[in-house]
């Protein structure tokens, strides 16, 4: 064992010459994982940053959805728009009533087959959501309007009312 200790290659102990060369294998190792690992970082940092402009647009749209939704606004754009009205309470359906209004039978054969407490759209007509109490959904219809423009009446909507444009 003494011997390879003692060992010359070119004058230097042949364990001198090893420990160099792994002293710079691992000062070099240290020093690639330090660069990638600063790079990892600022990554990570972008990312961050990219996160959270995306949450800020979140919100952004989420606020923004929240008004192009409010039921006023929709009420205003389809009468001043489509000409949409509220509907009657008369033009409500039942599901199981929809069989004899699509064959045409007549309203008073119809309205017998349909109570009131439980209304769901009927074909060939516009459909309208509102709550009949705090626990039963209805669904009013209307008739669908005959000449209806085909722009998108909130592409149409002035910029004061919807703030979108």
């Amino acid at each position: 064992m003494n011997r390879v200790f003692n060992r010359r290659v070119r004058g230097f102990r042949l364990v001198d010459v090893v420990s160099l060369g792994c002293l710079i294998a691992l000062v070099l190792g240290v020093y690639l994982a330090k660069t990638f690992a600063g790079r990892e970082r600022q990554e990570i940092a972008r990312l961050e940053r990219q996160i959270r402009a995306e949450q800020a647009s979140i919100r952004l749209l989420t606020a923004e959805v929240a008004h192009l939704e409010q039921p006023e606004r929709l009420e205003r754009l389809a009468e001043g728009y489509l000409g949409l009205k509220p509907v009657e309470v008369e033009r409500e359906a039942e599901a199981d009533a929809l069989a004899s209004i699509s064959r045409g039978e007549s309203e008073g054969e119809a309205e017998a087959a349909v109570p009131a407490s439980s209304p769901v759209a009927v074909p060939g007509t516009t459909v309208s959501a509102a709550l009949a109490g705090p626990a039963v959904p209805a669904v009013a219809v209307t008739p669908a309007p005959e000449a209806a423009p085909a722009a998108d009446p909130v592409a149409a909507a002035p910029a004061g009312e919807d703030g979108a444009q």
